[in-house]
């Protein structure tokens, strides 16, 4: 079956819902929880991996870039995943226990690979045990969690299974 250009757009567009609620609600709940533990400085921190120590001395504009490039990174990891469980079928059957590790796997990547290579200004490691259970878990609930239980909810596959419950539900026969 080849696929014209209008089927893969309006595949596109299935998937960007997931993407799009994922991503924010992800990156929404992070950012509400970096305030609350490290203060409303943090956007000027993350922009500091991009400008150096410039960025926390900066003003309303590297406020605004970090929260963007937070945002970039949590519709990216969500992305990233949307697009894993396309073939990997049990990150979908299994989002739950999946999402919790996919939020480990971020932790991960961001305290191991993305934080050392870039421009911050402050040490990356080693962590305190409070600190890193604390990260981890953050990463589990309010990252991994929502970006999977969004793709599940909101996948083409999920609204297909609804539809046909809801003929079930309407049909007696």
């Amino acid at each position: 079956m080849h696929s014209t250009p209008a089927v893969m757009a309006l595949k596109k567009r299935r998937a960007l819902l997931p993407i799009a609620v994922g991503g924010f609600t992800a990156g929404l709940l992070d950012l509400i929880s970096a305030f609350i533990i490290y203060g409303w400085g943090v956007p000027r921190g993350i922009a500091s991996g991009l400008l150096g120590t410039k960025a926390l001395h900066g003003g309303t504009g590297t406020w605004v870039l970090g929260v963007f490039l937070h945002f970039f990174i949590a519709f990216s990891a969500t992305t990233i995943y949307m697009l894993a469980s396309r073939k990997l079928d049990f990150l979908r059957t299994n989002y739950i226990v999946c999402g919790l590790f996919y939020g480990i796997a971020i932790f991960l990547v961001m305290n191991l690979v993305v934080l050392p290579l870039s421009a911050v200004p402050f040490p990356v490691g080693p962590f305190p045990v409070r600190g890193l259970i604390r990260g981890i878990l953050i990463h589990m609930l309010i990252i991994g969690l929502p970006i999977s239980v969004s793709l599940r909810l909101l996948s083409q596959e999920t609204q297909q299974e609804w539809a046909e419950m809801r003929v079930s539900l309407t049909c007696p026969i």
